[in-house]
């Protein structure tokens, strides 16, 4: 068969801080994360034809092999995995140094894994979320409809009723506000009140009007990846290759996004830890988190709390896994991780600024620091 039948994606590997990286490396996204290999995967009709990790300067000879189209995608890849992300919500997602941005939860639900009831009092919601803003959190994520495994679904009507008085509150108050929800007429309403950012659970599968929303307002949106219902999602879910089966169906939303007028700089990708997924299927995607930049989007990771960290652990409580979840927002950003989505914004801020501290040490003698 020919090349044209050929699926070829790149996943970075040997990633390090630019500092140590080798002189050929490339940056991951523009950031400050550079690496030198990738794990090239060559797919025909779903079939793997090779896998192999190939350094990135015999990256097109490699290519070349398998012929002058393969080459070519390969080329296109290597500039959309290096390549600077363009600023996301008004966001700099280059600066300062490649930091990531902190998108902190509030779940104004009675029934949230991690939270239910904490915030479901607006005044409560709003004052939290603007001590997150003042911990360092750059866009707050408002939902009204918990997603968790076997939640059931809420009423529109409810849902608009818990989160439009929060969505307010903080947008008047100056926040950069996402909408959490899978309804175009929350979203819509949600836009009205001063939120700025979809994010879609279901990548605008749920709802396809929120595509028309999205591309007529102007809004970013966040398409996250879940497979099935939140009600069955863990009901043995299955892929032939979790990180890469992720990878195909947000290529395909992202291009459903772009067909609707969405422009990819404003498109964010979250491949949906916990959401239709095992313990190994998290670990297979968060161990191949770099593989999402090859489509040249933000990429979101939420791993706040999440029921695997407890599985990987003792058993802990939602509230208990907040060490689990620093170490696993960790390390999507050691593998290019743009936006962290968390419930603990300043101590994240924290364990963020320690490990860049490490991985950098230059950067504080710049800032003049002893």
């Amino acid at each position: 068969m020919g090349a044209m039948n050929l699926r070829l994606t790149l996943c970075p590997r040997a990633i390090e801080d630019r500092a140590t990286a080798p002189a050929d490396s490339l940056p991951l996204a523009g950031g400050p994360r550079h690496f030198a290999a990738c794990e090239a995967v060559l797919r025909e009709a779903g079939q793997e034809r090779a896998r192999e990790v190939v350094a990135v300067a015999d990256l097109g000879a490699w290519a070349a092999r398998f012929g002058a189209e393969t080459a070519a995608e390969a080329e296109a890849l290597r500039a959309r995995l290096s390549a600077p992300r363009p600023p996301f919500a008004g966001l700099d997602l280059a600066a300062p140094r490649g930091q990531p941005r902190i998108m902190g939860v509030i779940n104004v639900t009675p029934d949230s894994f991690s939270d239910g009831g904490d915030r479901f009092d607006t005044g409560r919601a709003v004052a939290d979320g603007l001590a997150m803003v003042e911990a360092g959190a750059a866009i707050l994520d408002v939902g009204g409809e918990s997603t968790r495994p076997g939640s059931a679904p809420v009423d529109a009507q409810e849902e608009l009723r818990r989160v439009l008085p929060v969505v307010r509150g903080l947008a008047g108050a100056g926040a950069l506000v996402s909408i959490d929800s899978r309804r175009a007429p929350v979203a819509a309403a949600a836009l009205d009140a001063g939120a700025r950012v979809i994010n879609d659970v279901t990548a605008f599968e749920h709802d396809p009007d929120g595509l028309a929303l999205a591309a007529e307002r102007g809004a970013p949106v966040v398409l996250m990846h879940m497979q099935g219902e939140p009600g069955t999602m863990q009901a043995d879910p299955r892929y032939d290759d979790a990180a890469l089966d992720i990878y195909d169906y947000l290529e395909g939303r992202v291009a459903a996004c772009e067909a609707a007028g969405i422009a990819r700089a404003d498109i964010a990708v979250d491949p949906g830890i916990g959401f239709g997924k095992t313990v190994t299927h998290n670990l297979e995607i968060l161990n191949r988190m770099a593989l999402y930049q090859g489509l040249g989007c933000a990429v979101v990771l939420g791993v706040s709390r999440k029921r695997f960290i407890g599985k990987l652990s003792r058993g802990e409580t939602p509230k208990q896994r907040q060490p689990g979840s620093l170490a696993a927002g960790l390390a999507g950003i050691a593998r290019g991780v743009q936006i962290l989505r968390v419930h603990d914004v300043a101590e994240t801020i924290q364990a963020l600024a320690l490990w860049r501290a490490i991985e950098d040490p230059g950067r504080d003698r710049e800032r003049g620091m002893s």
